[in-house]
């Protein structure tokens, strides 16, 4: 008798998916909202084949009890990755501009949430365009909670349809084009891909594997997946390692008016130390002069 087809090939409760919600914010602060349940069932079955588990029941107890690598496998089928190149446009004359007012060198560029590395590397050419060099004195680090994707965008190879939209010039300019085996795909450049350094991090870690002051931190379409006491911890981490002239970028759909006791807008979603922050940071650098570099 076969399978009727409507039916899961797994079973799936409703307790199964506040777990699997409650695991998630645990680790990540994502918040799932109530309509998620088919796209955790679609995404995590497959990580049941996978492991051999035979139920969700199973999974979870595994879960719970481990702290293993399936912990990155789960993190990463459940975060999504929405990026293109210069999405959100009005933000990269703002950062051009920026950089360029600064009279320290080299500049230090944190991209909080590479994702497949779109963002990063948009980031390196509006540096190269601003400096008139593929040398320019920038150096970018770009982190992600997912794993998979950092290994694509370390890699730097898109299929063609991910830059149909991109003038030809800037195409010409900052890609190559695949052929043989590689037909259809095009690479970032390696001066590009050498501006940048990209790593893991969980905004939610105690420990964040970043150290020093950034001129600029992009943290794009993040925060709406964290409820705002869980923005509000992230945004108070990020002002301490803003220089005192440092800009944050937020998502167009994002506002940081809950943290205004350490941002304060500047332009279009973009965001400078509130003036209390501004003149801590500023005394701060006046009795340490070691760390004005």
């Amino acid at each position: 008798m076969s399978r009727d087809p409507y039916q899961k090939e797994f079973l799936f409760t409703p307790s199964d998916f506040e777990r699997i919600r409650t695991l998630l914010y645990q680790h990540s602060g994502i918040k799932l909202s109530d309509s998620k349940s088919n796209m955790v069932y679609s995404r995590l079955a497959r990580r049941l084949r996978a492991t051999g588990m035979n139920s969700f029941y199973e999974y979870l107890q595994r879960m719970e009890r481990d702290q293993g690598e399936e912990w990155d496998a789960f993190i990463n089928a459940l975060t999504t990755n929405l990026t293109a190149f210069f999405r959100e446009p009005h933000h990269f004359p703002l950062l051009r501009e920026h950089v360029l007012s600064l009279h320290k060198r080299p500049l230090r560029l944190w991209c909080a949430a590479a994702s497949t590395g779109e963002e990063p590397y948009t980031m390196a050419m509006t540096m190269v365009d601003a400096f008139g060099s593929f040398k320019p004195p920038v150096h970018i680090i770009a982190t992600d909670i997912d794993t998979n994707v950092l290994s694509k965008a370390k890699a730097g190879i898109y299929p063609l349809e991910r830059v149909e939209k991109l003038p030809p010039e800037t195409l010409k300019r900052f890609f190559l084009k695949g052929s043989g085996n590689n037909a259809g795909y095009v690479q970032v450049r390696k001066e590009l891909r050498d501006l940048i350094s990209f790593s893991q991090l969980n905004l939610l870690d105690a420990n964040w594997p970043v150290s020093g002051l950034f001129d600029v931190i992009f943290c794009r379409n993040v925060m709406i997946y964290f409820d705002k006491e869980t923005q509000y911890k992230i945004l108070k981490r990020f002002a301490p390692l803003l220089e005192t002239h440092g800009l944050l970028f937020a998502g167009h759909s994002e506002s940081l008016h809950h943290a205004a006791d350490f941002f304060k807008l500047r332009g279009k979603t973009v965001y400078e130390l509130a003036s209390h922050d501004r003149h801590s940071r500023a005394k701060a650098t006046l009795n340490n002069p070691k760390d004005q570099n």
